[in-house]
């Protein structure tokens, strides 16, 4: 296999010095024009490109944020929260002509991806998403150097400046929605259990309950997919007393559940009412469509940007961020409890 060529090769190449190409390439004042100009024709003919790690080393930026997520490929793929958190993260960055390093990972070698990133400086900062109950990453980032934005409440930050909405008043008012047309059995289908954010929205749910002296309803995991959802609505209206309402912990287990619900002979929301969380666009296309709360993903991932921006700036006031909370949308997949 052919050598690579080097920085070096493309000096003599141009019959220049390896700091005038440097100088050249990454388009710094003080060389002549056509100076410049043989050197990057002696790069071109020499098929030399830079390594993302020289290139960080000479700029002193790698011109990419990270994103480590340990969650199975085909979940990333199918949830609707991370296309639009992804997007808007990159309409921020990418004016600039920066871009977004994804890692798909396992727990057991996730240490290991944020090693390698920090010490090959492939990335100049990361977001920290999918917090987990004693999560290792806060302190990880601060060991390794690396600059950091959590993607969640400030106490899961653990120091770490963080960007957070909260969920909590959608869950609420959906809740109360439901317990005013009559629903007294309002099951929860929930996110993974270590995921703070899901455990959070099961506590919203259970709160509200106990508030309009509700019995609490049953809950099952769902996992925030679309089997998991799906699995679930079918063992809660195999029960003898099958809930009239589900609140579900995303969009994807609720949409599921809609058609599981279809497929049973259970109408909605004549018989059973459904709520989600996130409001993906394709919740308004569902039958009926669906109620959700709305958490704005994409301007999630754009205040989650703008704040690692600001940290790698050594902005001390970007400690925090609290964008507007997410907001319950009532549509028809919910309606009155059935008289019987």
């Amino acid at each position: 296999m052919a050598r690579k060529p080097t920085i070096a090769d493309v000096a003599r190449h141009a019959g220049v010095s390896r700091a005038t190409v440097s100088f050249a390439l990454n388009d710094r004042p003080g060389i002549a024009e056509d100076t410049k100009a043989r050197v990057l024709a002696a790069a071109a003919d020499l098929g030399w490109t830079p390594s993302r790690q020289a290139r960080a080393l000479s700029l002193g930026k790698a011109g990419a944020f990270g994103l480590v997520l340990t969650r199975e490929p085909e979940q990333i793929g199918a949830d609707l929260f991370f296309p639009a958190f992804i997007a808007g993260v990159e309409s921020v960055i990418g004016q600039r002509g920066d871009g977004l390093m994804v890692h798909v990972t396992t727990p057991e070698q996730e240490q290991g991806v944020y090693e390698r990133l920090a010490a090959e400086r492939q990335v100049d900062g990361v977001l920290l998403t999918d917090l987990r109950h004693d999560d290792p990453r806060p302190p990880l980032m601060r060991r390794l150097g690396l600059p950091a934005v959590v993607v969640g409440q400030p106490e899961w930050g653990g120091g770490l400046p963080t960007v957070s909405l909260d969920d909590e008043p959608a869950y609420s008012a959906a809740v109360r929605r439901l317990a005013d047309l009559g629903h007294r059995r309002i099951a929860h289908v929930e996110g993974p259990r270590e995921f703070r954010h899901a455990h959070r929205r099961r506590l919203a749910w259970e709160q509200a309950l106990r508030e309009l002296g509700l019995p609490e309803g049953p809950v099952l995991p769902g996992g925030f997919s679309a089997e998991g959802g799906a699995r679930a609505t079918r063992e809660l209206l195999a029960l003898d007393a099958p809930p009239t309402a589900i609140v579900y912990g995303n969009d994807l287990a609720a949409m599921a559940g809609l058609s599981v619900a279809q497929e049973l002979g259970v109408p909605v929301p004549e018989r059973l009412s459904v709520v989600g969380y996130d409001d993906a666009p394709l919740t308004r296309y569902s039958y009926p469509p669906l109620s959700s709360a709305r958490a704005d993903a994409r301007g999630w991932g754009e205040a989650a940007a703008s704040a690692l921006d600001a940290v790698l700036a050594g902005d001390e006031g970007a400690a925090h961020v609290a964008l507007p909370p997410a907001e319950f949308i009532p549509r028809a997949s919910i309606g009155p409890a059935p008289r019987d």
